[in-house]
């Protein structure tokens, strides 16, 4: 038997934190998705502890606000990617404007931290996210494409050779020969 789970990944980030602070008795304000205001500061035995309650979750704590935005940007790149309304503006004017930072800084910074531009970082996870639609559903490459803003079947799969070194209709045919190697 299969299950299909859809969630929100906001809100399960928001209720694991939330519900792990709660547990440590820790008394808190969330700012936002990945920076928690402390009323009290914790001593290092404490903050080792919470540390570990985190990792438990794969979250962990980032004791440079550099690297905090870094994630934030990370986080609104798929938000981005999965919201069709918000793919109306740029993906510069989306950044600046839900961070409060110019363009240029967030993306001088998104590159000294991550040693990649913010424009590859975007064609990896559209490509990623291809090779999840193409493996969990059963789209067409024309509606993948289309699902992920492509403005062509041949750009995806040009980008996807490019990231993956396979095509994606190779990708497919490596997918259905492993489910018949092993199906459920």
């Amino acid at each position: 038997m299969t299950l299909y789970l859809k969630y929100d990944l906001s809100q399960t980030y928001k209720s694991v934190i939330e519900f792990v602070l709660k547990n440590a008795n820790i008394e808190y304000n969330l700012v936002n998705l990945n920076e928690v205001q402390l009323t009290t500061p914790l001593e290092l035995s404490e903050k080792v502890e919470l540390q570990d309650q985190l990792s438990t979750f794969h979250i962990e704590i980032v004791d440079d606000p550099k690297l905090s935005l870094v994630q934030r940007m990370k986080f609104l790149i798929d938000v981005y990617l999965k919201d069709k309304e918000a793919q109306l503006r740029n993906v510069s004017d989306f950044l600046a404007e839900e961070l409060d930072y110019s363009y240029s800084y967030l993306s001088s910074l998104f590159s000294e931290a991550t040693f990649t531009s913010i424009e590859s970082f975007i064609i990896l996870r559209k490509v990623e996210m291809a090779k999840e639609l193409l493996l969990k559903t059963s789209m067409s490459l024309t509606e993948v494409a289309f699902e992920l803003n492509y403005s062509s079947v041949a750009h995806l799969s040009t980008q996807f050779k490019k990231t993956t070194g396979l095509t994606p209709s190779a990708f497919q045919r490596i997918i259905q020969k492993r489910k018949s190697m092993f199906p459920n």
